[in-house]
């Protein structure tokens, strides 16, 4: 019997989910998928500067987890930025967190914007 899906903790999806170079001629050639969890790593770790520790425990998962998602992340993103792939963020085993729940590191997220300015 398959192991059960273990949902990650997400605060909010991206605002913006397609990247890549302007000067593309052809959108569907080269198309990088970067899962929803894979973008939240990178966006706890590097740019709200949390430890991998801190990070899995606002996703919910084990550290082990973190340090598997994140090392695919950079590696998705440094191919796109290399060889001017196209990113697409969507898809992957995740749950948004809800209202009223502790979120971690929601300080830049829309969800942590949108409350402030209520």
């Amino acid at each position: 019997m398959p192991r059960p899906v273990k949902w990650k903790k997400v605060c909010c999806l991206p605002e913006t989910n397609l990247f890549g170079p302007l000067n593309a001629k052809n959108l569907d050639d080269g198309i990088i998928t970067m899962s929803v969890e894979e973008y939240e790593t990178i966006r706890l770790i590097d740019l709200e500067g949390m430890l991998q520790e801190e990070c899995a425990e606002s996703m919910n998962v084990a550290r082990t987890t973190i340090q598997r998602i994140y090392n695919d992340a950079r590696k998705k993103l440094a191919d796109a930025l290399v060889n001017g792939f196209v990113l697409k963020i969507e898809g992957g085993n995740y749950r948004l967190c809800e209202e009223g729940q502790e979120t971690i590191g929601c300080g830049r997220c829309r969800k942590g914007r949108f409350k402030e300015n209520q």
